[in-house]
Protein backbone atom coordinates (compact mmCIF):
# COMPACT_ATOMS: atom_id res chain seq x y z
CA UNK A 1 0.00 0.00 0.00
CA UNK A 2 1.30 3.39 -0.93
CA UNK A 3 1.20 6.17 1.12
CA UNK A 4 -0.53 9.69 0.36
CA UNK A 5 2.63 11.38 -0.31
CA UNK A 6 3.86 8.54 -2.50
CA UNK A 7 0.61 8.29 -4.31
CA UNK A 8 0.95 12.25 -5.42
CA UNK A 9 4.46 11.74 -5.85
CA UNK A 10 3.39 8.62 -8.52
CA UNK A 11 0.51 9.73 -10.35
CA UNK A 12 0.88 13.43 -9.91
CA UNK A 13 2.50 15.14 -13.60
CA UNK A 14 -0.13 12.36 -15.43
CA UNK A 15 -2.79 14.43 -13.79
CA UNK A 16 -1.85 17.68 -13.93
CA UNK A 17 -1.53 16.62 -17.75
CA UNK A 18 -4.76 15.64 -17.99
CA UNK A 19 -6.18 18.56 -15.96
CA UNK A 20 -4.34 20.73 -18.72
CA UNK A 21 -5.93 18.28 -21.19
CA UNK A 22 -9.50 19.39 -20.34
CA UNK A 23 -8.36 23.22 -19.83
CA UNK A 24 -7.14 23.17 -23.22
CA UNK A 25 -10.60 21.78 -24.35
CA UNK A 26 -12.34 24.24 -22.68
CA UNK A 27 -10.17 27.20 -24.57
CA UNK A 28 -10.50 25.57 -27.95
CA UNK A 29 -14.62 25.45 -27.58
CA UNK A 30 -14.76 28.81 -26.09
CA UNK A 31 -12.38 29.92 -28.99
CA UNK A 32 -14.92 28.43 -31.31
CA UNK A 33 -17.94 30.27 -30.01
CA UNK A 34 -16.02 33.64 -30.64
CA UNK A 35 -15.61 32.76 -34.20
CA UNK A 36 -18.70 31.87 -34.85
CA UNK A 37 -20.24 33.91 -32.55
CA UNK A 38 -22.50 31.72 -30.57
CA UNK A 39 -22.68 30.67 -27.27
CA UNK A 40 -20.03 27.53 -26.24
CA UNK A 41 -22.47 25.21 -26.75
CA UNK A 42 -24.03 25.59 -23.38
CA UNK A 43 -27.13 23.73 -23.70
CA UNK A 44 -25.31 20.77 -25.01
CA UNK A 45 -25.67 17.79 -22.01
CA UNK A 46 -21.78 16.61 -23.21
CA UNK A 47 -20.62 19.81 -22.09
CA UNK A 48 -22.86 20.07 -18.90
CA UNK A 49 -21.83 16.52 -17.47
CA UNK A 50 -17.69 17.80 -18.34
CA UNK A 51 -19.22 20.71 -15.89
CA UNK A 52 -20.85 18.39 -13.57
CA UNK A 53 -17.80 16.14 -13.46
CA UNK A 54 -15.45 18.76 -12.69
CA UNK A 55 -17.97 20.15 -9.81
CA UNK A 56 -17.81 16.53 -8.29
CA UNK A 57 -14.31 16.38 -8.19
CA UNK A 58 -13.62 19.35 -6.78
CA UNK A 59 -15.57 18.59 -3.62
CA UNK A 60 -13.75 18.75 -0.81
CA UNK A 61 -14.73 15.92 1.52
CA UNK A 62 -13.23 12.52 0.83
CA UNK A 63 -15.23 10.11 -0.11
CA UNK A 64 -14.18 6.17 -2.22
CA UNK A 65 -16.49 6.60 -5.03
CA UNK A 66 -15.29 9.23 -7.08
CA UNK A 67 -15.36 7.11 -9.99
CA UNK A 68 -18.28 5.31 -9.87
CA UNK A 69 -19.78 8.94 -9.34
CA UNK A 70 -18.62 10.00 -12.39
CA UNK A 71 -18.98 6.91 -14.34
CA UNK A 72 -22.90 6.96 -13.11
CA UNK A 73 -23.03 10.40 -14.40
CA UNK A 74 -21.61 9.82 -17.84
CA UNK A 75 -23.75 6.83 -18.40
CA UNK A 76 -27.17 9.14 -17.80
CA UNK A 77 -29.52 9.03 -20.82
CA UNK A 78 -30.90 12.05 -21.94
Amino acid sequence: MLKPTEVLEKDFLDTRCMLLEIAAMLDRLDAAARREQTPAAAEDPRLQQIHQALQLLTERETTADRVERLLHLFSEKD
